[in-house]
């Protein structure tokens, strides 16, 4: 992070995103074309971790957006809650994304979902949060490690098979960008499409990274 004076005293701060560290940089990098988080939008993010991603969502959808930040272990939810009492739209919530009806009283109705949950059931996860959360119209990001769920398939097999699953949710495939993780942009219930984030001039990415799978979803 870094932090610069204009000519007239206001501040501007430049927060660089190392996809090396975060799995929705690595896919702006890698050329997807929206992640459904603008200003002013409502995020659920599954599987938060200590925070080091949504803080950027957090920039995405600035001070009139919120962003829901979901983490299971205690250990990197201390980090979290450190990280949400600098930025005020984030919510974070110490809970197992596997049981959403827990925390149905502090989250309310959101624009999308991104989900980066280690589980071997995280699409039926996606899903489950879908069901409580998610708006009619809106979209969810889901980031699928195919080790998590099954070790000894071929990524390319785990891949078609969490679609299928997905598919029974009603949603169909649209964009791919390969190879080891897959994440999967869904548009929920309707083919309405909100303008595509546009990331400000500044953010320094490293391209040397593996590239991923990433499947973009639409209601048939």
């Amino acid at each position: 992070m870094k932090l610069k004076f204009n000519e007239d005293g206001t501040k501007v701060e430049y927060h660089v995103w190392n996809p090396f560290r975060s799995k929705l940089a690595a896919a702006v990098l890698g050329g997807v074309d929206n992640i459904w988080m603008k200003p002013g939008s409502k995020v659920l993010y599954l599987g938060a971790a200590s925070g080091t991603t949504v803080s950027h969502v957090s920039d995405l959808v600035g001070p009139t957006g919120v962003v829901y930040a979901v983490e299971f272990s205690p250990r990197s939810g201390r980090d979290l809650v450190n990280m949400a009492t600098k930025r005020t739209n984030v919510i974070p919530i110490i809970e197992d994304a596997r049981l959403p009806a827990r925390y149905r009283m502090l989250v309310g109705m959101v624009d999308v979902i991104f989900s980066d949950v280690a589980q071997p059931d995280q699409a039926r996860i996606l899903a489950l949060n879908a069901s409580f959360f998610l708006k009619s119209g809106g979209h969810f990001v889901i980031s699928i490690k195919a080790n998590c769920i099954d070790s000894t398939a071929t990524a390319e097999a785990v891949f078609a098979s969490e679609v299928k699953k997905l598919q029974a949710e009603q949603f169909k495939p649209m964009e791919q960008i390969d190879e080891n993780v897959a994440r999967e942009i869904i548009n929920h219930r309707s083919l309405r499409h909100p303008n595509i984030v546009r990331f400000k001039e500044g953010l320094r990415f490293d391209l040397e990274m593996d590239s991923s799978l990433w499947v973009c979803r639409e209601l048939e």
